[in-house]
């Protein structure tokens, strides 16, 4: 099975104590794996160190054929996987909806012309072109999560990191979110203590244990 992420025997810790210990994990094409598990057990430390925000892990990480050990690893990485933040005002700083998610492409190097119709193209997708001139921090709660997403979706990353997704989203914007996960091509690790919305949306599932 060719896997777009692998992880063996990956250890971490803070100064006060660890949180991951002789870790191993793999994601494999066409999955999207559920993580759950206590708080403070690594399930967001595991994704920053996937994105290269922490530092400091022994053990070998590699994603998409890359072996990532320097800031410069993770560079590259970054522009291939794409990262929901827990909490979706740490990922919307722009004006407006539309400059949100036409930011990113820009800092591809994309033309204005060339993300602003990724932009829209990504907004029509995800049902939301009728918030494309609403000012981001007005927004309620799951439409920021929504945006936010689309924010991702519009630098065409291969892989997506999802923390907890369904975080304070109502029932139908977490239904709504939910279809949206399912029918992306793109293979995904999510982390959530939302079991029902687990069950619907990933392929398998793993919990995590708090180190001791």
């Amino acid at each position: 099975m060719n896997s777009l992420i692998s992880i063996d025997n990956l250890s971490f810790e803070f100064p006060d104590h660890p949180v991951l210990k002789e870790f191993t994990l793999e994601l494999n094409a066409g999955e999207r794996l559920g993580i759950s598990g206590p708080n403070g057990s690594g399930k967001t430390t595991l994704l920053r160190l996937l994105m290269g925000l922490e530092k400091g892990a022994i053990g070998s990480l590699t994603i998409l054929d890359r072996s990532c050990k320097t800031e410069s690893d993770f560079q590259e990485i970054r522009k291939e996987v794409g990262y929901l933040f827990q909490n979706s005002d740490d990922q919307l700083f722009c004006p407006t909806v539309f400059e949100d998610v036409a930011f990113g492409p820009i800092n591809q190097g994309l033309s204005s012309k060339e993300a602003h119709d990724i932009a829209h193209e990504t907004l029509e997708s995800l049902g939301l072109s009728d918030l494309r001139r609403r000012i981001t921090y007005k927004l309620s709660y799951g439409q920021k999560r929504l945006v936010a997403l689309a924010t991702i979706l519009a630098m065409k990353p291969k892989v997506l990191l999802l923390d907890e997704p369904t975080n304070g989203l109502d029932d139908a914007s977490e239904n709504r979110l939910t279809q949206i996960l399912t029918e992306l091509p793109q293979e995904m690790i999510i982390i959530s203590h939302n079991q029902p919305f687990l069950e619907k949306v990933a392929t398998r599932t793993q919990l995590f244990e708090s180190v001791s």
